[in-house]
């Protein structure tokens, strides 16, 4: 019985089983297999799951971002794509192959089939299920069929060997260059120019799994009176100096970016319009204990929004300035959603 027979049995009567009922059988099923309540975020996986990427069974955490993480940063747009098109009814079936990472590193093509078994009244996904074949022996097949004239053998694998070492290089050269590219040069943190490419994809990602986004803007309050009294390079020494302080406020996950001379944007993901505030009130008290700057002590203001469904990244922004606007008019030092 193919990977497909297996799925569609489970779909079938799936709604007189017991979830725990379901996830004991889905522990005898040699293959990959995944259970993603949609609703609430969590995602079962059977231990031929882990096993065939060599992780110890139940030893990730059972939410999307695993999935997301394994899967090879080539063929991840692709990959989700078609998940999309088949959510969104654009497709009759999700049916993908890719490569994903196993425990050592490496990568194995697998073979990703899944099913839409409940819907909410809205039409959104309640609950999918779905399942992973390794197909890496057939692929590798496929390589050394590719490889056999014997007479050509050592000249490609030479050439091979040559444009390694050159992509290599510039792979370096390529991500050095990427690094100036999306870094601040005083602050160190991220520019305008990784905003402008991390937002999309993090409105994306919110949009599809249904999770929080939410944005603090803020600037240091009267910026402008330090420059003029003291300089140029005290206000510079003062810029790090709140960068430092910020981002020990900072999570995994999260991105500081400045996004313009005394003003920063951070993109907090899956993080609701509270949880946001309270960030915020955490980086304004951390801002206490930084030394003045002259007759200067720096404090800042907050603009704290939190995405609503189907808001463009530039409406986000926007309703953040405004925000941070309201913060200053209000009396600066102040958070403001």
């Amino acid at each position: 019985m193919d990977d497909a027979s297996k799925i569609e049995l489970l779909r079938l009567d799936l709604s007189d089983l017991d979830e725990s009922v379901l996830h004991t059988i889905m522990e005898l099923v040699s293959d990959g297999i995944w259970d993603w309540n949609a609703n609430t975020g969590f995602v079962y996986r059977n231990p031929g799951w882990y096993t065939m990427l060599g992780y110890t069974p139940h030893s990730l955490s059972n939410t999307v971002l695993t999935w997301e993480n394994v899967i090879h940063p080539d063929d991840y747009p692709q990959v989700m794509a078609l998940f999309d098109d088949y959510l969104e009814h654009r497709s009759p079936t999700y049916h993908a192959e890719y490569r994903c990472r196993t425990q050592d590193g490496s990568h194995i093509w697998i073979e990703d089939r899944g099913y839409v078994i409940a819907r909410n009244p809205d039409g959104s996904v309640a609950r999918m299920i779905g399942a992973h074949r390794s197909i890496d022996d057939k692929k590798r097949l496929f390589e050394q069929l590719e490889r056999r004239n014997k007479s050509l053998e050592a000249v490609i694998e030479e050439r091979t060997r040559e444009l390694s070492r050159v992509n290599h290089q510039l792979q370096i050269q390529l991500d050095e260059n990427r690094r100036l590219a999306e870094t601040d040069a005083l602050t160190l943190v991220a520019n305008r120019y990784r905003l402008e490419q991390a937002l999309p994809l993090a409105c994306e990602r919110a949009q599809r799994f249904r999770e929080p986004l939410s944005l603090i803007a803020m600037d240091i309050d009267d910026f402008k009176d330090i420059n003029d009294r003291y300089g140029h390079a005290f206000g510079d020494a003062a810029l790090v100096q709140v960068v430092q302080a910020v981002k020990r406020c900072e999570r995994d996950g999260d991105l500081l970016v400045r996004w313009g001379g005394d003003e920063f944007i951070m993109i907090l993901p899956n993080t609701s319009l509270a949880d946001a505030v309270l960030m915020a009130e955490s980086i304004r008290r951390g801002l206490s204990d930084l030394l003045p700057v002259g007759d200067f002590h720096i404090t800042m203001s907050f603009g704290v929004v939190q995405r609503v469904e189907d808001e463009p990244q530039a409406a986000l922004l926007d309703r953040a300035d405004q925000a941070l606007y309201r913060s200053k008019v209000g009396g600066k030092n102040v958070i403001c959603v």
